[in-house]
């Protein structure tokens, strides 16, 4: 078995912020020794070009063999008011007319183009000493000499240990700066990272029983916020479910509650005392009107179920909306005659869908307007087709509904009017089954009561 190690987001971000601030850090540093380096390095050569210049002077003054036996004693001169300074000329063949005492001359500096315009730069340790030289060609005037190779050695240990000072000081620096920001990135990280402990103990204080409770998103920085508004969302739609299980688990048991108890009362009186086969059979009819209203109870449950899950499978085909109307007020035909009321279907359209799902879904529509009609009343089916791929389906009754109820039509078990009993052929779930199919359908189904009528408007 394998553990993944989980490191804290304040852990992290101190590593992130100290790795950063020590490249910085460190590349600061580099800089700056490279910089103050290069300034020596650029001082020294302008003092040993200067020196290349006098040297160059001394030569053009040069002109017989007499002269070069004086240069030793002119360079010398030169050199006495310089201390660190050496110098060395060498004739075409590599033999030295002068050379300072104790120099020793690399092969940098020797393999040189003769052409009195190039010259070499070069450092190099002799002794436990650093030292630095330049070299030229210039011309001489010398019968039989054609140019001398001028070589100038400035000792620059002195630099060199400025430079040691200095590099440990800037490290050690560098070293303790980087300790410091990560010490000030970890205080800084656990700073900033203190909205998400607040968060999470504003949650940890929700349970199921407290899912009204809210965060206070405005106190949190902008980068959380967003964050609070959405697990109050959250809250909101698992409250929100919460409330519709609870409500759905009461409403129910209470439901089922008098079937059972009806079916409970009938039984025990049967049994009390002796009956005849009249009695009997009158109880047990009774029963079975009970146990057939529990059984649609029940499987409507398990379909809403379905249809919750995404079980609900659809049968896609034609399904032509006057026919399937028609053939449900034939259904109807008996319970419309005994009340009365007159049932007119207008326009047709086809659409594409489950003819199955959409018969129970219209038909509940057509028992729920035929139930709440009064007699002689009238019923409208309206089928238009808004454009070529769509179409509507308007079911009109007689009845008013107040507005705050609309929007709860099609909850299970919801009612307009609490205190009226649901007669033994409605489970109460009629609409919202008939929601569920047309959801399924990506349909919507609008409510609404206006001047005395009740429309519900189905959009394909």
């Amino acid at each position: 078995m394998k553990f993944k190690m989980r490191h804290s987001l304040t852990l992290r971000l101190t590593l992130l912020f100290a790795t950063a601030s020590t490249v910085v850090l460190l590349a600061l540093g580099y800089l700056i020794g490279n910089s103050i380096e290069q300034h020596f390095e650029e001082l020294d050569v302008e003092q040993l070009s200067g020196k290349l210049v006098h040297a160059r002077h001394v030569l053009s003054k040069v002109h017989s063999r007499d002269d070069l036996a004086l240069l030793p004693q002119k360079l010398s001169d030169s050199l006495d008011d310089h201390h660190g300074l050496a110098v060395a000329i060498l004739d075409p063949n590599g033999v030295p007319l002068f050379k300072t005492d104790g120099l020793n001359i690399p092969q940098s500096l020797l393999a040189i183009q003769r052409d009195g315009k190039t010259r070499n730069v070069a450092q190099w340790q002799q002794g436990g000493q650093t030292y630095r030289g330049i070299s030229a060609s210039m011309p001489i005037e010398v019968p039989g000499l054609m140019s001398a190779l001028v070589i100038v050695v400035m000792d620059i240990s002195h630099h060199q240990h400025f430079m040691d000072g200095f590099s440990f000081t800037l490290w050690s620096f560098v070293t303790v700066a980087a300790i410091l920001m990560g010490l000030l990135g970890w205080v800084s990280a656990r700073r900033g990272l203190s909205p998400l402990s607040e968060m999470k103990q504003d949650v940890a204080e929700i349970s199921a029983s407290r899912l009204d409770q809210r965060l206070s998103a405005e106190r949190f920085p902008n980068e959380l916020a967003d964050l609070g508004a959405t697990l109050n969302g959250m809250l909101s739609r698992l409250d929100n479910s919460f409330s519709r299980l609870s409500n759905f688990s009461s409403d129910i048991a209470h439901e089922l509650r008098t079937p059972l108890s009806n079916l409970m009362t009938q039984t025990q009186v049967a049994l009390s005392k002796a009956r005849s086969a009249d009695e009997y059979h009158d109880i047990l009819a009774s029963n079975a009107e009970e146990l057939e209203r529990m059984a649609r109870m029940i499987a409507d449950m398990l379909f809403l179920a379905q249809s919750d899950n995404g079980l609900m499978l659809l049968q896609t085909g034609s399904v032509f909306l006057a026919q399937e109307f028609r053939e449900l007020s034939e259904f109807y035909d008996a319970l419309l005659e005994e009340k009365s009321i007159t049932l007119n279907i207008v326009g047709e359209a086809d659409i594409q869908g489950d003819r199955l799902m959409l018969r129970r879904a219209f038909s509940n529509l057509l028992s729920n307007a035929i139930r709440h009609t009064p007699a002689g009343g009238e019923i409208s089916v309206m089928i238009t087709r808004p454009d070529e791929k769509g179409a509507c389906v308007e079911v009109c009754n007689p009845g008013d509904i107040p507005k705050e109820h609309l929007p709860h039509l099609f909850e299970r078990f919801y009612r307009v009017d609490p205190s009226r009993h649901r007669d033994g052929e409605s489970t109460g779930l009629g609409l919202a089954i008939t929601k569920s199919i047309l959801d399924a359908h990506h349909c919507v189904i609008k409510a609404s009561s206006e001047q005395g009528k009740v429309r519900f408007k189905i959009l394909f």
